[in-house]
């Protein structure tokens, strides 16, 4: 393992190996559900049971009854090994076959095939041969097979022409069917085309990960720091896409030399008694100190506006620039009683403390998940991933029927950062997926709204142009600036199609799940589109009616309303411009 390719795993368990305490290696959470590092997920129906999620219960918690139960549902039998059980296997086996095609092939049929008569004559020898097999003859394991069957097959007429139901056996296979879909339905939305945070997420070309590491006492050199920087920088640079590349720039800060630093930070620490119900049963409160994200984000913006936390990129239109505080403490710390990272809107906090073994809000299989708080470099990737695409944990989804965020545990499971079951931070390929999407998503959308309100604009404007006339109702058409329209209309017409042409393109793309080829037209679209609005911005300009006075002829046309108009501008000029005499003034 060593030796190998190194991943999260080789880390941990490098790491732990120096360290010589192993407190940090901690069994991962056993589950029959699984996301791969590709396109790829499965679904083991046959093993269990298994449960995860909250300690303490609640919505969408993962439990033996979440996924369909084949044994309970069909009544399928676990087949043995001994040759001495194979032949009362056999005869189950043969009526699980003709029972799916009985109800398949013969209940309902108008013309009774020829094969349901012959199936319904072997269907009475086998009840024969299992009657054979529930004698004192055989053992527990025989008796009970051949009991459960003659019970299964005691209101069966499979191939008679008896118009008799089997509700039983329909209610169950239906049930199991209908259970099946809702899973299969359930991984769509988890995992193939999940739910993201509500937010546009732009593409950049550029990612500044602006690293400010603040620590209690002062430290010389950032190697002094007890975070893992390379593996760090590749968790964070494997969030990009095809087409984006990253830059680093760690800054070491400490909370004994910056007065401003300690305020935001005690301003923000809080401590509140939180109660705690074990897998057991058992129910106890601890003490648990914490960082309001909301205050501590407020304060270290104030930082920003003074120009102190500012990066070098920031004012550069295709570079984001992220700003990642993380705070490392000697107590115990979480952000907000339960996180070691939060995504904001503007900023990612991290804090980091000494604690090797901390018991989290979250089980699996009846055994609290630990969390290990000196290495929260999962956590803070998984919250750098939600602040540049949305992406959400595993078990969060919205949900249309209630309008509103739902959770379900079940695919909370895979080697990635989204995931609570295991310890990796590696994104499968569904997850980079969802990164490209999001940003085409937001791109689609910015474009087709962009091109939309300058096709508003020009519907808008007038096709006769207001001339300058003495009158203010009439209206007077202008060949010159029809001339003018006329000049720019091929290029308009261009710069239109040409962002049609790349909507389709990338539409296509996207069709065939190449997403980062996708990703890579992002720029031309941003492009076209700022060209189109710009043109068609300096089209309406250079139609403006201040354009008509460039003529130094003017076209004035007398007719009955002109001079009652000039009778009462007059009025109106004299009203209010007409000399007052002086108040005397008055000692």
């Amino acid at each position: 393992m060593l030796h190998e390719t190194k991943n999260d795993v080789n880390f941990i368990f490098e790491k732990e190996l120096k360290l010589g305490d192993l407190m940090g290696l901690n069994s991962e959470c056993l589950t029959d559900t699984w996301i791969g590092q590709d396109r790829w997920a499965f679904i083991d129906l046959s093993s269990g049971p298994f449960s995860w999620g909250p300690a303490v219960g609640g919505e969408g918690v993962r439990t033996e009854l979440s996924l369909p139960n084949v044994e309970k549902t069909i009544g399928a039998v676990a087949g043995m090994s001994s040759e001495d059980h194979q032949a009362i296997d056999i005869l189950l086996a043969e009526i699980d076959i003709y029972e799916v095609f009985a109800f398949k092939h013969c209940k309902g049929r108008r013309v009774k095939l020829a094969l349901c008569e012959e199936l319904d004559e072997r269907m009475r020898d086998l009840k024969h041969e299992l009657e054979g097999y529930n004698s004192e003859e055989f053992d527990e394991t025989h008796n009970k097979k051949a009991l459960d069957a003659l019970k299964r097959m005691e209101n069966w007429n499979l191939f008679s022409q008896i118009n008799e139901e089997n509700h039983n056996y329909s209610v169950a296979r239906d049930s199991f069917l209908a259970h099946l879909g809702a899973t299969l339905s359930g991984s769509m939305r988890h995992i193939m085309a999940p739910s993201i945070a509500d937010r546009a997420y732009h593409y950049y070309q550029k990612i500044s990960f602006q690293l400010y590491f603040i620590s209690q006492e002062k430290l010389r050199s950032i190697k002094q720091l007890p975070v893992n920087l390379k593996t760090l920088r590749e968790g964070l640079s494997s969030l990009l896409v095809a087409s984006q590349s990253a830059m680093f720039s760690e800054h070491l800060l400490s909370l004994s030399d910056d007065p401003s630093l300690v305020m935001a930070f005690s301003v923000a620490r809080r401590a509140a008694v939180v109660p705690v119900l074990l897998v057991n049963g058992t129910y106890r409160s601890t003490i648990r100190s914490y960082l309001d994200s909301s205050i501590l984000q407020h304060q270290l913006q104030r930082l920003s506006d003074h120009g102190s936390l500012k990066g070098t990129y920031s004012n550069i239109r295709s570079t984001l620039e992220v700003p990642i505080f993380w705070f490392i403490h000697s107590d115990p710390l979480l952000l907000d009683k339960h996180y070691q990272a939060k995504a904001l809107s503007d900023m990612i906090i991290v804090v980091q403390s000494e604690a090797a073994s901390w018991e989290s809000y979250l089980q699996c299989n009846g055994r609290s998940l630990v969390w290990d708080l000196r290495w929260p470099t999962k956590a803070a990737i998984a919250a750098t991933a939600e602040h540049l695409a949305g992406l959400l944990p595993l078990h969060l989804v919205y949900s249309q029927a209630h309008e509103a965020a739902i959770e379900d545990w079940t695919w909370s499971v895979g080697c990635n950062p989204l995931s609570i079951t295991s310890q990796g931070w590696h994104l499968s390929m569904f997850q980079s997926d969802v990164i490209a999407r999001s940003y085409i998503v937001t791109a689609l959308e910015e474009s087709i709204q962009a091109v939309n309100a300058a096709i508003y604009c020009l519907i808008m404007e007038r096709t006769s142009i207001l001339s300058l006339t003495i009158s203010f109702f009439d209206q007077m058409p202008s060949a010159q600036s029809f001339k003018l329209f006329k000049t720019r209309e091929r290029n308009l017409v261009d710069k239109y199609n040409s962002i049609v042409g790349l909507w389709r393109r990338i539409s296509t793309i996207s069709g065939g799940l190449r997403y980062h080829d996708a990703v890579k037209l992002l720029s031309l679209l941003e492009d076209a589109s700022s060209g189109f609005t710009d043109y068609v911005n300096s089209t309406i300009a250079a139609l403006h009616p201040i354009h008509c006075t460039r003529e130094r002829k003017v076209g004035i046309e007398f007719d009955l309303t002109t001079i009652p108009a000039f009778i009462v501008v007059f009025v109106i000029l004299w009203f209010v411009l007409r000399p007052r005499r002086p108040k005397p003034k008055i000692n």
